[in-house]
């Protein structure tokens, strides 16, 4: 963010009153480090779980101050709908209509006021010079009026019941999620028993998880002081610290990747295959993390072709695999391959989707994203999938993956591929016994309230003809 350059003087002319100089607010470091990444979020798109690492580490706050950061930037991106619900009744014009710098400044001091309890004059009065050093003075007094008719409204219970609505906008309003997410996390669990709880469990902050892939686990494990991860032999569990600072995963024998994410590439490797199995497939394989835990649980004499539409993922795919031998990586778009049919044995399909189950690690997607993103992702899985099926050898694997449980891109992408009468399902659960409560009819589906995961979709599919 460009601060305004410090005006200079040469001092009083002979004779003239020297006036006391302006008090310049001193920006409390949390609170700016966490607008900056709100900032960032709603002004150039990017994400939070990537942007809030690098301030970090370039402004070197104390430990305290950078969980504080942390908890109000990730904090105030999750519960921003509500917020808006909150702030939309105490300014006379719409939100839509302010300064952007404005609204993410409101929406910091509202999150503190409603749902961490700050202090009153804690909030307001670090919000207003925040907002004097950031936008100016004019806007501080609006800043200021807004935020003590919140802190006069409650707590977010106290909110709730001033906001109503029905039965779902109440549930909507506070596990922080639109409603037509709601919608869409009850039809995939069909029923409300867990729904609470599963959108709860969005709001969480997720553990590290990291995969062992050139290193023993019981290695990683010494090494980070994590705990192994109960799903996945390769998992590592971390609860705090900066796993970028571990030598393992500054050297590539380990990574950052979700366990649930560890649990869908086991599953190509995991499917019972009849005849060949040395040619895999990785479609969509960018950024590598799949591919590389691959890479390190193929059998000898498996060679891996991993492919990304995008250059520059491909070329996030050669660093996670660099030193791996039998890997090609190449940029090819995978509705358009420039294999062969029936090239492959096995093909993982780890296919473009809302993110909807990273929600947890991601929480400004769920503001992000609109039911109007569904449809063309469906199309672009579907299109996808019938290439993946039609790059596999007649009686060869492809498993389906992704990172949503949205049932559009999920059951119904796979069940129109499966009603097909060269395509066969092969049930899921029964290759994770380890795992409880995966099976989604005869596909698999984690949770995070479940399994401490993300909220990965998985369906193995065999070409039957």
């Amino acid at each position: 963010m460009t601060r305004p350059p410090r005006k200079t003087s040469s001092g009083p002319r002979p004779g003239q009153r020297r006036h006391p100089a302006t008090r310049r607010p001193v920006l409390d470091g949390a609170r700016l480090t966490a607008y900056d990444v709100l900032d960032g979020v709603s002004s150039r798109a990017a994400y939070a779980n990537l942007l809030l690492p690098q301030l970090l580490r370039e402004r070197q706050l104390e430990e305290r101050d950078a969980a504080f950061a942390t908890q109000l930037a990730y904090g105030t991106l999750r519960a921003q709908g509500t917020l808006d619900a909150v702030l939309t009744g105490l300014v006379s014009r719409p939100l839509g209509e302010l300064d952007p710098r404005v609204l993410d400044l409101l929406r910091l001091g509202a999150y503190q006021l409603i749902d961490l309890r700050v202090p009153s004059h804690a909030a307001v009065d670090t919000t207003v010079d925040l907002t004097r050093g950031i936008v100016g003075t004019g806007a501080s007094g609006l800043v200021n009026a807004v935020l003590r008719k919140v802190a006069t409204g409650g707590d977010r219970s106290q909110w709730l019941d001033t906001l109503g609505g029905d039965a779902g906008e109440r549930l909507a309003l506070a596990t922080n999620h639109p409603r037509w997410i709601v919608d869409a996390w009850r039809e995939a669990l069909g029923g409300e028993d867990e729904l609470e709880a599963a959108l709860l469990a969005d709001d969480a902050a997720p553990d590290v998880h990291l995969v062992a892939r050139r290193i023993s686990r019981e290695q990683l494990v010494e090494e980070s002081g994590g705990e192994p991860g109960p799903w996945s032999p390769f998992a590592v569990r971390l609860h705090g610290g900066d796993p970028g600072r571990l030598p393992s995963v500054r050297s590539g024998a380990a990574g950052v990747q979700d366990e649930g994410s560890q649990v869908a590439a086991l599953l190509l490797a995991r499917a019972p295959l009849e005849g060949s199995d040395t040619a895999w497939l990785d479609m969509c394989a960018g950024p590598g993390g799949k591919t590389g835990l691959l890479a390190a649980v193929r059998p000898d004499g498996v060679h891996i072709t991993a492919a990304d539409r995008a250059p520059h993922r491909a070329e996030l795919v050669r660093h996670a695999v660099a030193g791996e031998a039998d890997v090609e990586v190449i940029a090819a778009d995978g509705t358009r391959p420039p294999w062969a049919p029936g090239s492959f044995d096995r093909v993982l399909l780890d296919a473009p989707c809302t993110g909807l189950g990273a929600l947890r690690r991601r929480p400004e997607v769920r503001w992000r994203r609109t039911p109007d993103d569904v449809p063309p992702l469906v199309e672009l899985q579907t299109a996808l999938l019938d290439s993946a099926l039609s790059s596999v050898r007649i009686g060869g694997i492809v498993a389906y993956v992704t990172c949503s449980p949205h049932s559009a891109e999920t059951v119904a992408v796979v069940d129109a591929a499966a009603a097909r009468d060269d395509v066969e399902v092969v049930p899921v659960a029964p290759l994770f016994p380890e795992v409880p409560d995966t099976a989604r009819g005869d596909y698999g589906q984690l949770w995070p309230h479940r399994h401490g995961t993300d909220a990965m979709f998985m369906a193995l599919l065999r070409r039957a003809r």
